[in-house]
């Protein structure tokens, strides 16, 4: 299937114009803030005829950017998720299309903006119908709330159109900042959230609380304090392993053909694919919990077997408590150390409410479909990517470059890299994975998959800017690097 059928509506599409000439640094900066500071103001109003709530899906929010109730609730998920669906059907040869052609990567692009735009109503109209984020004169609390003008149907699909407006900006958004900022308008939300979110997780809980035990006095007065904190110091310990990871690399030495002894090393960064499975995997979850909540507690009878309550049982809260979903997703029941850190008393426990399985199988399961994930989204990330050992392969030896000691034919560089990049992305994906899911159990601020999307962002972020004011100090430098 190709997508020529979408070009009637691509053209119709709200588009960023492309800058005439490209940005200065300065001005990418002054965008990259603007666009920043447009996400926190949205990310502190709620739209109108929303019913006030507890917060909820942490792990949710972390990873898309967004934040339940208020304007970004869905986040940047429906840009993720059609992303997702795309690359899922190209790599399945569904869509058939040549993403190396200039007009149809843009025909790629215009259909994932598309798609995305449909996925943010769809979302929205979730959160709003499954009373996650409940309206005036819906569900409860709010049963007892007169709805807008006296219509709760009114009501709600203006709801839903304030947070699918949301999604929308935040997608014109990152194409600004893809276009006049710094790095991907995404990535750079996600940073924002988690960094919110540590900051507020800190000054506005844990020093609090610390300080509480403290003012109470008694024998465990310390103790106490101390583990009130925890969840801090395993911020750092998983920001610092991040840290470590992304300056890990394997160097392939290369030469170029026409000059001897002139060359360098070409590096193989042990996490290869950045941070890209654990956002595919994370935003996969989110939709899983999504859909066990549209389940919630119907029935559906296969041989005597309730299919639905086999998938996902919720709580009165609308929180996954036991099923299939609940298993594969962090949606643990409590805080696995006592106080922030989730989890000592559960697997002490070793059961919960609502569940006849132990809690450590929860645990397992969780962590090995984090991984399982990461992996399968790593490698297909690769090869739809251009990024794979043939792709990087044909770019060396565009660029005049070649192994030393062998012959000058791009099937040797791509042997070469055979022996690298497969097994350093599947590795890199099971270190996210695991380091991801050793956060969420530990209580970890802005869980663990958002400091280490965090890390390898400003990574990123601090390696753009390097090279943007190098390439302003020494425009000669442009011609060399293309």
């Amino acid at each position: 299937m190709a997508l020529e059928f979408v070009e009637p509506i691509i053209r119709i599409l709200p588009e960023i114009r492309t800058p005439d000439r490209k940005p200065a640094l300065r001005e990418k900066i002054y965008w990259t803030a603007a666009a920043l500071v447009i996400f926190f103001v949205m990310y502190h109003v709620y739209p109108v005829g929303r019913y006030p709530i507890p917060q909820q899906f942490e792990f949710v929010q972390m990873i898309t950017a967004s934040k339940v109730g208020s304007l970004i609730t869905a986040g940047i998920g429906p840009i993720v998720l059609s992303s997702i669906f795309l690359q899922l059907f190209v790599g399945a040869k569904i869509i058939d299309i040549d993403l190396k052609d200039e007009k149809n990567k843009r025909r790629f692009q215009g259909t994932q903006k598309a798609l995305a735009l449909i996925l943010a109503f769809f979302e929205a109209g979730i959160y709003v119908y499954t009373n996650a984020v409940p309206v005036k004169g819906a569900g409860i609390p709010a049963g007892n709330i007169e709805p807008l003008f006296g219509s709760l149907a009114f009501t709600q699909l203006l709801v839903i159109f304030q947070l699918a407006m949301g999604s929308v900006i935040l997608l014109c958004l990152d194409e600004i900042v893809a276009k006049y900022g710094i790095g991907s308008g995404i990535s750079l939300f996600i940073a924002a959230g988690v960094s919110l979110a540590v900051v507020q997780g800190t000054f506005g809980v844990l020093i609090p609380q610390a300080a509480q035990y403290l003012g109470e006095g008694g024998a465990n007065a310390v103790p106490l304090a101390i583990l009130a904190m925890l969840p801090l110091v395993f911020t750092f310990i998983v920001f610092i392993a991040s840290s470590y990871a992304e300056g890990m690399r394997v160097e392939v030495p290369l030469v170029f053909e026409r000059i001897r002894g002139v060359g360098g090393r070409y590096p193989i960064k042990f996490l290869y694919v950045s941070n890209v499975p654990v956002i595919l995997a994370a935003a996969l979850m989110m939709n899983f919990q999504l859909l066990a909540r549209a389940i919630g507690n119907s029935s559906f009878y296969i041989g005597g077997m309730n299919v639905m309550s086999s998938l996902a049982v919720v709580d009165s809260n609308g929180r996954l408590v036991d099923g299939l979903l609940y298993f594969m997703t962090p949606s643990f029941p409590n805080p696995i150390l006592v106080g922030y850190i989730p989890y000592v008393n559960a697997l002490l426990a070793a059961t919960t409410q609502y569940s006849h399985i132990p809690e450590y199988v929860h645990v397992i399961t969780y962590v090995l479909t984090m991984v399982v994930l990461c992996v399968i989204f790593g490698s297909f990330w690769i090869e739809t990517t251009g990024m794979g050992p043939k792709d990087i392969a044909e770019q060396l030896k565009g660029s005049g470059l070649q192994v030393p000691g062998f012959r000058r034919d791009p099937r040797v560089i791509e042997k070469v890299l055979e022996k690298y990049i497969p097994m350093i992305t599947i590795l890199g994906s099971i270190f996210v994975g695991l380091l991801a899911s050793f956060a969420d159990l530990t209580g970890a601020l802005g869980t663990g998959t958002g400091i280490l999307l965090t890390v390898g962002i400003l990574n990123n972020m601090y390696e753009i800017m390097k090279k943007e004011q190098m390439l302003e100090l020494y425009p000669a430098l442009k011609n060399l690097m293309g």
